[in-house]
């Protein structure tokens, strides 16, 4: 696919200052030269054309947000003064697999001031002798040459970076999601108090049928004393009888 019609389906109906990352690589440029890129695509951060058979930087247009550029797998040998023109503020740069022998060709990147990370990995260059220190003078303001820096150490993944900025988002999400500590210490002493409550409430309770027993019990002690007094009344109206039976049976016997 031609570079202007990778562009065109890149952009999915958006306009092109509205884009900040456009990858193109494995298309085809036009003579060796990038055609479809203009001054328009303004937030541009992140532009990468490997493996599109680049010759030439010359119609590379403005892009003074750009921070990162991939541009590895062409057939690029020189003119790289362009970027510092049209990308000041470039960080990284990938040149990887490109057609760069001699350190006049990098000496034109002293001119961005930005740049921390340089790619020549599979270069001619590479095969110079001291080429790394070469580099390192060369280009003081760079950390990181074809991955590592003057000590060896490997240059941070910048996925790991982008994860490491997300999870510090999400622990500040979570302390906002938390509160003030002080919001928990009063729900809690609401909690407390409402238990409070309830065990106060609990011992009304207790008392009323408490009381309540007391008064059932006494009413039935009434009535067990109602019923002996009943009962005590019953066995001397008995015995008056007898004795008004008594004298009647002693006035028979005196007849006799």
């Amino acid at each position: 696919m031609e570079m202007k019609k990778r562009i065109t389906l890149e952009l999915r109906n958006r306009a092109p200052e509205k884009v900040t990352e456009l990858v193109l690589d494995n298309c085809r440029s036009s003579n060796g030269e990038i055609e479809g890129l203009n001054d328009s695509f303004k937030e541009l951060e992140f532009l990468s054309m490997a493996n599109v058979e680049l010759t030439s930087l010359a119609k590379l247009p403005t892009l003074s947000k750009l921070r990162k550029l991939e541009l590895s797998d062409n057939i690029i040998s020189g003119g790289l003064e362009v970027l510092a023109e049209r990308c000041p503020n470039l960080t990284y740069l990938n040149l990887s697999g490109n057609k760069i022998k001699d350190l006049g060709t990098v000496e034109a990147l002293q001119n961005l001031k930005n740049l921390k990370s340089l790619d020549l990995f599979n270069c001619e260059i590479t095969n110079l002798e001291d080429y790394r220190d070469s580099i390192f003078e060369l280009l003081q303001q760079i950390t990181y040459l074809d991955g590592f820096d003057q000590e060896d150490n490997e240059a941070p993944d910048s996925e790991d970076d982008d994860d490491e900025e997300g999870d510090e988002d999400d622990d500040d999400e979570d302390e906002d999601e938390a509160g003030p500590p002080g919001e928990y210490e009063e729900e809690d002493d609401e909690d407390d108090g409402g238990s409070d409550l309830g065990e106060g409430e609990e011992e009304e309770e207790v008392g009323l049928s408490y009381l309540m027993k007391e008064e059932i019990q006494d009413e039935d002690d009434d009535d067990d004393y109602v019923e002996e007094g009943g009962d005590e009344e019953e066995e001397e109206g008995i015995r008056g009888e007898k004795r008004k039976r008594d004298p009647e049976d002693e006035g028979e016997e005196e007849d006799d």
